[in-house]
């Protein structure tokens, strides 16, 4: 196994600064040292060296909140937003997540795999070893079903780790509209126990908006995944200030995503708690929405902050993680380092993973190295990669 040597190293935690001329030793898809080289143990010296000629090199990259199995597009709705027409207009007419419903029911399951690759195959690209996958588009038993085996697959067919989130209270279904608590009693729930008795959910998700579900319905999906022993997040606050983000910390929830109208008070609610603010700026720039996420007063908190690319066929088709740092700093001034512990150490803290996120013995060797001289390139550039390697479990692939 290798020993990454010359290179400049962040570890991934909030705050820490670069640390230049050092190494990492990799034993068995684990990092088992990682350090000033000239510090190096014995114990590793006579391991294979690949010098790395100055690079920086970070945790490999997570996105944490991702829709990426999906039927169809919503470029006509791009375009109505574009003519005048709101997210919630769109919505309330039929589009929005309920027109992609009924592309992704009718696809099958190997249309959803090759469609769902590319994307996942723009993410490697970009460093991402790590992925979260939502269900939500299919509301009814058999395609919610359909998309968390799609999800699953994707790990086999490629060099990633994916992890499942059950979104069934994603939206009403048509159905359903009138009746948005049967719809919970009647499909969401058994869904969800279906989707845990095949192991396919890692997590529970859910939406609490106007145009989705109230917070005590959401709370009632809650209660059926802590039953399963499964963890809990929630997309919140992202049109309206319905209280439930503050619903879910206190649910333990591990997130709560998005957060544009989420209040001051409800920020303290989230640091008491521990759980991680998911900031998607790609939705924010798409629906070209002008409340921000309260970014100051969750830092001035202490609330962790993570950044994603929320990507999905509506409101974020985005595929950039490198992309998300950006516009998170341009638009919302998050500081680099902010964004860089966004996609590694937050990002895996949002997902509940403690074996990654970070470089440090005993973690996974899940590792970037870049063609850059300071972390914050990272965040600065647009629209350029600079991926020189990836590792993934300790495995190397040329970018």
């Amino acid at each position: 196994m290798p020993l990454l040597t010359h290179c400049t190293l962040v570890d991934g935690s909030p705050g820490s600064p670069p640390l230049a001329d050092a190494a990492i030793a990799v034993q068995d898809a684990q990092i088992a040292w990682a350090g000033p080289l000239a510090e190096l143990p014995g114990a590793h010296a006579g391991m294979e060296r690949h010098d790395l000629g100055g690079r920086l090199v970070t945790p490999g990259l997570i996105d944490c909140h991702t829709h990426i199995v999906h039927g169809g597009n919503r470029a006509g709705e791009f375009r109505m937003r574009l003519e005048g027409a709101s997210y919630d207009a769109i919505a309330r007419a039929g589009g929005g997540i309920v027109s992609t419903v009924t592309a992704t029911r009718a696809a099958t399951e190997a249309a959803l795999l090759a469609d769902a690759l590319p994307r996942i195959d723009a993410l490697i690209a970009e460093g991402v070893t790590t992925v979260e996958i939502k269900s939500g588009y299919g509301l009814d038993v058999d395609t919610e079903l359909r998309m968390l085996r799609v999800a699953r697959r994707i790990a086999a067919e490629r060099p990633v780790e994916v992890v499942t989130s059950f979104l069934g209270a994603h939206a009403v279904p048509a159905d359903c509209r009138d009746d948005p608590d049967g719809y919970i009693d009647r499909v969401c729930i058994p869904a969800l126990r279906a989707a845990h008795a095949a192991g396919l959910a890692d997590a529970v998700d859910g939406f609490c908006e106007g145009i989705a579900f109230t917070p005590a319905q959401i709370a009632r999906v809650f209660d059926a995944a802590h039953a399963l022993g499964l963890p809990v997040k929630l997309h919140a606050e992202q049109l309206s200030d319905l209280g439930g983000a503050a619903m879910a910390a206190r649910a333990g929830a591990l997130s709560v995503d998005h957060l544009e109208y989420l209040s001051a008070r409800d920020c303290a609610v989230l640091a008491e708690r521990g759980t991680v603010a998911v900031i998607l700026p790609g939705a924010f720039y798409t629906l070209r929405e002008t409340q921000s996420p309260p970014i100051a007063a969750l830092r001035a908190a202490g609330v962790p902050l993570a950044v994603a690319t929320d990507c999905n066929p509506g409101s974020s088709p985005m595929t950039s993680l490198l992309l998300a740092m950006n516009m998170a700093a341009t638009l919302f001034r998050m500081t680099p380092d902010e964004c860089l512990s966004g996609v590694t150490a937050q990002a895996a803290r949002a997902l509940g993973l403690t074996d990654r996120g970070r470089i440090a013995a005993g973690l996974r060797a899940d590792l970037c190295v870049w063609n850059v001289a300071a972390p914050e390139e990272l965040s600065y550039r647009i629209g350029f990669n600079p991926l020189w390697r990836r590792y993934f479990k300790g495995a190397t692939c040329q970018a």
